[in-house]
């Protein structure tokens, strides 16, 4: 028997080609291949390195892509990537004109569903059953892989619910329970009880009993409950029997052994069948396994060494910024609480949970929850700051409207990752804050320049009695030095950066720096906005009688953001007014460096002031000569 080499696996079939006993050779290879290429790329790890037995068995027993396969989320999909196709494409990985780092229906006929939010695996795999069961294609496989913490979302279980009651179908969720050390009872027994109760012989059984019990109702009940028991021994399978499911596990995830059988049972017996596998975070790298969560997004690294510090600190973050002033304000206000949907990490909240566990809360992937649960935690006089990627907050825009707004609740809302966000690219980018916020009655949004801008407009609207918003993107500012304390600034009022002649830039946001370069070599005038809602009203009204045009720069969609806020102001008081609004246009943008993405969109200063240029040339004559740097 040869032996298996990685690089003769271009898709699925080769895999399926391939003896059972050389499966545990190609996994070897490919959690190899999987550090070697994250190492030089950056991107996810300690997730990937996880799920490589579970994919190969994956693609090994179903007949991929005309079986249908969901990962959720979608950065656990890597070994799934490699194995269809795109192994030698791994190098582009989250980069400009490469792989995406999530599933994406456009890059490859076996990504079934783009998953970058988690918790929407079963439902969309649910729809794709009920439709090959309308269509005639009663034998096609559908498998939905969620890992453990994307079960915490209500969506997860809206969807079993309703899985339940669905009749004729082929369903399989594999629940990737990567969150808890194996339990004893994970091994030859427990793999004795997994296989035997996805078994053909166990499932005749159970069904000719219920037929023979039906017409003895006592005792049918009574079977069931018996069997319940039993199988709450081996495995926490009532909930899920409950909704209609046959519950087997768990099982170890990394074991083939355990999982090939497993899944060739669980296919002949087709129906609604949940899989519950327990793997290990970084399985196969002792720095990942020791350190999952420093490990679970790397940048570049040298695996032989691991990630290290850089030699020179970096500048703060915003993120940084934020946790700061979180706890500051938090020592200074007993009455405040943070929030999280499960981004402690990413949200810079760590050093407030230790400082203040019994104010600290995260309520796992549930981003409609954490919403309405500031709302109750408002209600009784508390001040609950939400800290939520702005693409999340997406997710629970009814109760914002209607749990917060509407009852004018006093809910801070820190909107990290605002704008394009890099390498996570279209799926994670927080473009549309300022348009789906600013049209809410009672709310404020505001949009600092920098650091220091950050720092204040957190304490301006934490003081503000009533639901506001600071939102502000991923990584580091322009530097600004950070004051201590509690400052604030008059709710709505911009700040004049420069004043110049004939042209006024309003910046709303870090690209007000880039504004000011062009204001500088423009000769117009500079504002820094900070709010997009409220407006300064009397600054615009005294900037309009001053200056011949407008122009308004953002991070953000230019389709209901700030600069259609300011003219519609200006159509409100009746001024006739030219505006350029420079922002986001109509379109998903793609992952790439966040630098290259802003130029090519025209936002870094240069592209700033070339629009401008373009558009009001007539009016940077001077005494019949240009404006020149």
């Amino acid at each position: 028997m040869p032996n298996p080499n990685l690089e003769q696996i271009n898709s699925p079939a080769d895999l399926r080609a391939l003896d059972r006993r050389q499966l545990e050779q190609i996994t070897d290879q490919l959690r190899a291949f999987i550090l070697e290429s994250v190492s030089k790329t950056g991107g996810h790890l300690s997730s990937n390195l996880g799920t490589v037995e579970l994919t190969v068995a994956l693609h090994y027993v179903f007949n991929t892509p005309d079986d249908r396969l969901v990962w959720d989320v979608g950065h656990q999909s890597y070994p799934h990537k490699i194995l269809t196709g795109r192994r030698e494409a791994m190098g582009s990985l989250r980069q400009l004109g490469g792989l995406s780092g999530f599933p994406k229906r456009s890059e490859s006929e076996f990504d079934a569903f783009g998953t970058a939010h988690s918790s929407t695996s079963i439902s969309a795999i649910l729809g794709m059953a009920v439709a090959s069961r309308n269509l005639g294609r009663s034998e096609r496989q559908h498998i939905a892989v969620i890992g453990d913490g994307a079960m915490t979302a209500g969506m997860a279980f809206e969807a079993l619910n309703n899985a339940g009651v669905t009749p004729d179908i082929n369903m399989l969720v594999v629940l990737n329970d990567n969150d808890m050390s194996i339990s004893p009872p994970v091994g030859a027994l427990n793999r004795y009880f997994a296989r035997l109760m996805s078994g053909q012989f166990y499932a005749t059984a159970k069904n000719m009993g219920r037929a023979v019990l039906q017409h003895v109702p006592p005792v049918l009940e009574l079977a069931r409950r018996v069997e319940g028991h039993a199988k709450g021994l081996v495995s926490p399978a009532t909930l899920f029997e409950e909704l209609g499911f046959n519950y087997v596990g768990p099982i170890d995830g990394h074991d083939l052994d355990a999982l090939l059988p497993t899944l060739e049972n669980l296919r002949s017996l087709g129906g609604l069948q949940f899989l519950h596998v327990v793997t290990r975070k970084g399985q196969g790298y002792k720095l990942a396994e020791a350190d999952p969560v420093l490990y679970h997004g790397p940048g570049k690294f040298d695996p032989s060494i691991g990630v290290q510090k850089p030699a020179t600190p970096p500048k703060q973050t915003f993120t940084q910024v934020f946790g700061q002033w979180l706890c500051d304000r938090a020592e200074q206000d007993s009455r405040l609480v943070g929030i999280t949907p499960a981004m402690r990490e990413g949200s810079g909240m760590v050093e407030f949970h230790r400082r203040f566990p019994r104010r600290y809360f995260d309520v796992g992937i549930a981003e409609q929850h954490a919403v309405t649960f500031a709302a109750g935690l408002a209600c009784e006089g508390l001040k609950p700051v939400l800290a939520i990627y702005s693409t999340f907050l997406q997710r629970g825009y009814d109760q914002l409207i209607h749990d917060v707004a509407l009852q004018n609740l006093d809910v801070t809302f820190a909107l990290d990752r605002a704008g394009l966000v890099g390498a996570d690219g279209a799926t994670h980018a927080g473009n549309y804050d300022i348009a789906y916020l600013r049209c809410i009655p009672n709310m404020v949004v505001s949009t600092p320049s920098n650091e220091n801008e950050a720092r204040l407009l957190l304490n301006t609207c934490y003081e503000y009695n009533g639901p506001s918003s600071v939102r502000y993107p991923r990584g580091a500012g322009c530097g600004a030095e950070v004051a201590s304390g509690f400052d604030t600034v008059e709710l709505g009022k911009a700040n004049v950066l420069r004043e110049g002649r004939r042209i006024a830039i309003l910046g709303f946001g870090t690209l007000t720096n880039a504004a000011l370069v062009a204001g500088h070599a423009l000769n117009a005038t500079v504002v820094d906005m900070r709010f997009v809602k409220p407006l300064d009203a009397d600054l615009l009204n005294e900037l309009v009688a001053t200056h011949d045009a407008f122009v308004t720069v953002e991070e953000g969609a230019i389709m209901g953001g700030a600069g259609s806020a300011v003219t519609e102001f200006f159509g409100s008081q009746g001024v006739s007014c030219p505006v350029l609004q420079l922002g986001l246009p109509d379109a998903f943008i793609d992952h790439g460096d966040q630098a290259t993405l802003l130029k090519q969109q025209g936002l870094d200063a240069f592209g700033i002031e070339n629009s401008i240029r373009a558009r009001f040339a007539d009016l940077l004559f001077v005494q019949d000569k240009v404006v020149s740097r």
